[in-house]
């Protein structure tokens, strides 16, 4: 592999959640491309294989896990492997989420609202609590969690997910100064609308895809090969003084007026 200088992931292990599609996928590729070994990671091992073995065929270093963060168990057991398989962690991608509701808040039903709950915020928080004992452990890591714009500006019909990324903000800040001295940095990405499956809710639906995109001003939805070098930046040397940052990358939505 060439010299890619600071964004260079050369022999570092990486885990990837909620990285059989969209965003997630996008990183784990661009992880891989970089040097990293990377664990791809969601629910279902069968879509996480098909990602891990196509990493493979294009010459990168990738393995598959299923881990469904909602659950405490599985949380246990991928790191269990993790230790096992490779003794270390180095990059931690939080990435998987929930969204299974999408109306008014105060209609929100409670089993809807403790799933968000479970995955978006407890999930991440113990995803990050396993990743930070063992990066203290080894010298150091990096973890980036994926929140949103939602955490900052909350969306219509999406109160309690947009509570729950507000959340990993916090929580992305906590964790960051808490631990900076012992080289592990904590920082999170905020993607606007990105056209993905967890999305289409947003985007197969043209009048409400317009409404949105008239507080964009890049006046489009992302691609999610557009999120990945962000996290590529936070994961690597060429981001080693950012800690506790939230980056933006929504076409300029949060820069905008308007709500």
């Amino acid at each position: 592999m060439s010299d890619l200088g600071p964004f260079s992931l050369n022999k570092k292990i990486a885990l990837v959640t909620g990285a059989s599609r969209g965003i997630g996928e996008s990183v784990a590729r661009l992880l891989a491309s970089n040097g990293a070994h990377v664990i791809v990671s969601s629910r279902k091992e069968e879509a996480c294989r098909l990602v891990s073995d196509s990493i493979v065929k294009e010459g990168g270093s990738a393995e598959a896990y299923p881990c469904h963060i909602g659950s405490l168990d599985d949380i246990s057991s991928i790191f269990d492997f993790v230790d096992r398989s490779h003794g270390r962690l180095d990059v931690l991608v939080n990435n998987a989420a929930t969204n299974p509701y999408y109306g008014q808040t105060v209609d929100i039903p409670i089993d809807a609202f403790q799933k968000i709950m479970d995955v978006n915020v407890r999930g991440y928080f113990y995803m990050a609590v396993n990743a930070v004992k063992r990066m203290t452990a080894n010298g150091g890591g990096s973890i980036i969690n994926v929140a949103s714009v939602n955490g900052v500006r909350p969306a219509h019909s999406q109160g309690v997910y947009s509570m729950s990324k507000a959340a990993v903000i916090n929580m992305t800040q906590s964790l960051a100064k808490e631990h900076a001295l012992e080289k592990v940095r904590v920082n999170a990405l905020l993607p606007g609308f990105t056209e993905t499956k967890f999305a289409s809710a947003l985007h197969k639906d043209k009048e409400t895809l317009d409404k949105f995109l008239a507080h964009v001003p890049l006046g489009r939805m992302a691609h999610p090969d557009e999120m990945a070098p962000a996290v590529l930046y936070l994961a690597s040397d060429a981001g080693k003084y950012a800690t506790g940052s939230c980056i933006t990358v929504d076409g300029g939505l949060l820069g905008a007026s308007g709500p």
